[in-house]
């Protein structure tokens, strides 16, 4: 289910195992792989680099983040991504219910006096991304100087003063005591860490195998386009479905959407995969936008899926031609993601 779910193109990958060893020799299997993929990722530490990770963010803006995402010391190219994918969902045509326009939904009044003619032809389009990705970093970068000498965290006040205003983040030293600004930093500095190319192997999700677990439990299960698991859908689940399912067993809420829940944490490399991560499918390699399916890693190279129609929940090999990539899904990650 490319928009709602995704589904998996038949011949990607084979049924194994099922049916023909008993649960007590499946569960086995799984905990020598998980075991021993954590052993190897032993001691684990994130890291937050300055340049994007692959597949993040739609190719025909890469070069605009990662150019104007460094700017200024107080922005990144991760951070630009951030700020862009919460606002928009990298839609050029979106507009708010305030008004907002654009990629960078910039309000008339400060379009008028914060816009720039980012690509040189002489006009300024707000919803242009050549034009308004440059303008939203050349305004972080104006704020920034603004509220350069608040104590804390200079990016923090800086995300404070796009949300509530410098004159705010200066009266209270800091980020105010705003709820809804207070969640808009958290949820810009969450969001980061789904852009950024990680500078070692990125910490291991503390739910993980509460999900494996939970995935394991429907192995068999028929397919159903837009299943949730519900007992009026039998119990069926489409692919994302059932990896919404499996973290929300542990406590975790995910978007309904496959390529919405590629943004729930940052992105492993496939050599760095552990169980429980979830692993994506795209139709274009440079665009997540086209992420048509999402299986859960089990380790081995292996994934807990719900393929396409007539087919079973069941393991599959994730190497195949259109693997874009994997998520380590983290909490802060999964609640920073927008509500569309």
């Amino acid at each position: 289910m490319a928009s709602a779910g995704g589904g998996r193109r038949r011949g990607l990958g084979k049924v194994w195992l099922i049916g023909s060893i008993s649960s007590a020799l499946l569960f086995g299997f799984l905990g020598f792989l998980i075991l021993g993929t954590y052993m190897a990722a032993g001691g684990a530490a994130g890291g937050r680099g300055s340049g994007l990770a692959k597949g993040a963010v739609p190719a025909a803006y890469q070069p605009l983040v990662q150019k104007w995402g460094n700017l200024c010391s107080a922005i990144s190219p991760a951070l630009l991504a951030a700020q862009l994918y919460q606002e928009s969902g990298w839609d050029p045509n979106a507009v708010s219910p305030a008004d907002a326009e654009g990629i960078a939904q910039f309000i008339p009044g400060t379009w008028a006096t914060h816009g720039i003619d980012g690509n040189g032809d002489g006009k300024r389009d707000v919803r242009d991304p050549e034009d308004a990705i440059p303008s939203a970093a050349s305004y972080d970068c104006e704020l920034a100087a603004d509220v350069k000498n608040v104590p804390g965290d200079r990016t923090d006040n800086m995300l404070a003063a796009y949300n509530a205003g410098p004159y705010r983040v200066l009266k209270a030293g800091g980020v105010p005591p705003i709820r809804e600004t207070q969640n808009y930093v958290k949820i810009i500095r969450a969001l980061e860490k789904s852009f950024a190319a990680p500078t070692s192997r990125v910490s291991p999700s503390k739910q993980a195998a509460g999900a494996i677990h939970y995935a394991q439990d429907k192995l068999g299960t028929p397919y159903l386009w837009g299943g949730n698991g519900t007992p009026e859908q039998g119990g069926r689940f489409d692919c994302s479905g059932l990896t919404k399912a499996a973290y929300r067993s542990v406590g975790i809420e995910l978007p309904r959407v496959a390529n919405d829940q590629w943004n729930a944490g940052p992105h492993p490399k496939r050599s760095e995969l552990l169980p429980g991560d979830l692993v994506f499918f795209a139709y274009d390699l440079n665009d997540p936008r086209s992420i048509h399916h999402v299986g859960l890693y089990v380790g081995g190279g292996y994934m807990i899926n719900a393929p396409y129609t007539g087919a079973k929940i069941r393991f599959d090999k994730i190497d195949s031609p259109d693997y874009i990539g994997a998520t380590r899904v983290t909490e802060d990650g999964a609640k920073a993601l927008p509500k569309r």
